[in-house]
């Protein structure tokens, strides 16, 4: 199959490749591609004639999003939409990806593709409405909701990834601070790509949930990053609101628990997603 793989360069884009080796892959960046952009979007698809377009573009930096609502919209909802249209027009088939964010984590067990979304933040919300267009506008999709991604290549638009910043901070012996009043799955980008390539060869098209297993808070995330290495880190937990009055500004509100549940893998027998201890201690041995 011929795809073309947007936002080719970032942590989740890096590790598509290697699981698509075996497809026709064509891999941009945003130098290549702008999404925001519908008839250089129209361009590339006339040029490549691509038969699966999948998307890793975002405007992710939960917090800027509050202040830059505009950007927030134009990248994880309007060009969504151009993707949406021309993937349409050309009968390809769109990957597409959003967020646990689109949950407010009031449930507090996980949450399945049957829940209702209620977002608490611009972010949230403007990935939710690219999610309707992918739902009601896109005949041939997958849209993908995960959380937590880590991976060997980083991530360009954060500037690293949470595992590589505690390494980080615990090399330089920093006391650490971490969040533990927020729950969620990390996921391996490793994995989410490998389920990736599985599950597009299924041509069962919707929406799926797809996290490694189990759950963690964040402070509890960072302690088995320190475990697993062997480090003695003075690691302290704290909640949410001490962290960001201690950083001196107010964030972009955030679900207590945003676990997802991967319910409709389930249903067609693919969730091989390990357990995300287990996924940490695999990417821990190559970094």
């Amino acid at each position: 199959m011929k795809i073309l793989l947007i936002g080719a360069n970032g942590q989740l884009g890096y590790d598509l490749q290697k699981s698509l080796k075996y497809h026709t892959l064509i891999p941009l960046t945003h130098k290549d591609i702008e999404v925001t952009d519908f008839n250089n979007i129209k361009e590339n698809i006339l040029k490549y004639k691509p038969e699966m377009i999948i998307n890793t573009s975002a405007f992710h930096k939960v917090d800027l999003c509050e202040d830059e609502i505009e950007q927030s919209f134009k990248v994880n909802t309007y060009g969504v939409k151009h993707l949406c249209r021309l993937c349409d027009e050309n009968n390809c088939t769109l990957v597409h990806f959003s967020t646990d964010y689109v949950f407010d984590g009031r449930k507090n067990k996980p949450y399945t593709e049957n829940d209702l979304p209620s977002p608490l933040s611009v972010y949230g919300i403007s990935k939710l409405a690219g999610e309707y267009f992918v739902l009601n506008f896109c005949k041939k999709s997958y849209l993908i909701r995960t959380t937590g991604l880590y991976g060997v290549a980083g991530c360009n638009g954060k500037g690293g990834n949470f595992v590589q910043l505690m390494l980080k901070m615990a090399s330089e012996g920093k006391d650490i601070k971490v969040v533990n009043d927020q729950i969620l799955t990390p996921t391996s980008t490793k994995e989410l790509a490998e389920q990736i390539n599985q599950l597009i060869e299924t041509k069962c098209y919707g929406l799926y949930h797809i996290t490694n297993n189990g759950e963690c808070s964040w402070y509890e995330f960072a302690k088995a990053i320190f475990e697993i290495k062997g480090l003695n880190v003075n690691l302290e937990p704290v909640t949410t609101k001490q962290f960001f009055v201690g950083a001196g500004f107010t964030p972009a509100r955030r679900p207590g628990y945003s676990v997802l549940e991967n319910y409709n893998l389930k249903k067609i027998n693919i969730d091989n997603m390990s357990h995300w201890r287990i996924a940490l201690k695999n990417y821990l041995m190559f970094i």
